[in-house]
C-alpha cells in the first residue's frame, strides 16, 4: 500500500493506493476511466491527442486484464488509474537507437498509462511509474521504455522527473489523428532502485 499525501489547489488530499493487477471486474470501472479521461481532455487542453471511441476503450482493457499485465491503481477500492507493461513494443521501436539490444523479453513497455482527471497532480502517475520500476525489478528486466507524443509535455515532465531518458523521435503510423511524431524514453533498472 501507498500512502500519498498531497496538497492540492489549497486542499490536503490522503490517498492509500494499492496497485494491483486488474481483474475482469474492473473492465467497467477501467471503461468508465478511460471515457472520464477522454472527456476531460476534450474539454481542457488535448495533451496526448487521445479520442473518446478510439484510444483508450473498452477492449484496451480486456486485453490488458486476459494478457495478464494491466495493472489498477485503487484508492478506497475506486480505481484511479492504470498502466499496462507489456514485452511487445511498437514496430518503430525497432528502428529507434536504443542502449542495448533486446528481444524484449527482458524488457517492460508501458502502454495506455491513464489517470482519472479527478486525480490529476495527486501523485498517482508517479506512483503507478514507480510500481512499474519495481515490477520491472522484481521480474529481472533491464529496463522500461515508452513513447509518449512529442506535444505531451505534462507527461514528458513527469517521465523525466522519473529518470526516463530521452532515446529517439519516432512515426508510429497515427499522422491521421494528427499525432506525426512520438518521443521514445527509456529508464534502465538496477537494484539501487529497491534501496532508496
Amino acid at each position: 500500500m501507498i500512502l500519498l499525501m498531497n496538497n492540492v489547489d489549497g486542499v490536503d488530499i490522503n490517498m492509500n493506493l494499492i496497485i494491483e493487477l486488474g481483474k475482469v471486474s474492473d473492465i467497467d470501472e477501467l471503461e468508465q476511466l478511460y471515457n472520464d479521461l477522454n472527456d476531460h481532455l476534450a474539454r481542457e487542453i488535448n495533451y496526448p491527442g487521445w479520442m473518446k471511441g478510439v484510444y483508450p476503450v473498452r477492449q484496451n482493457a480486456i486485453d490488458g486484464i486476459e494478457a495478464g499485465n494491466l495493472y489498477v491503481a485503487k484508492d478506497n477500492g475506486k480505481i484511479v488509474g492504470s498502466l499496462i507493461l507489456s514485452h511487445k513494443p511498437e514496430p518503430a521501436y525497432y528502428n529507434a537507437k536504443w542502449g542495448f539490444e533486446t528481444d524484449y523479453s527482458d524488457v517492460f513497455v508501458v502502454y495506455t498509462f491513464a489517470v482519472h482527471p479527478s486525480f490529476l497532480k495527486c501523485g498517482v502517475g508517479k506512483a503507478l511509474m514507480d510500481f512499474s520500476f519495481e515490477h520491472g525489478i522484481k521480474f529481472h528486466a533491464k529496463s522500461i521504455r515508452l513513447d509518449v507524443y512529442e506535444k505531451n509535455m505534462p507527461a514528458i515532465k513527469l517521465y523525466e522527473k522519473c529518470g526516463f531518458k530521452y532515446v529517439d523521435t519516432v512515426d508510429l503510423g497515427l499522422g491521421n489523428y494528427g499525432l506525426d511524431w512520438f518521443k521514445l524514453y527509456e529508464k534502465k533498472l538496477s537494484n539501487e532502485f529497491l534501496e532508496h
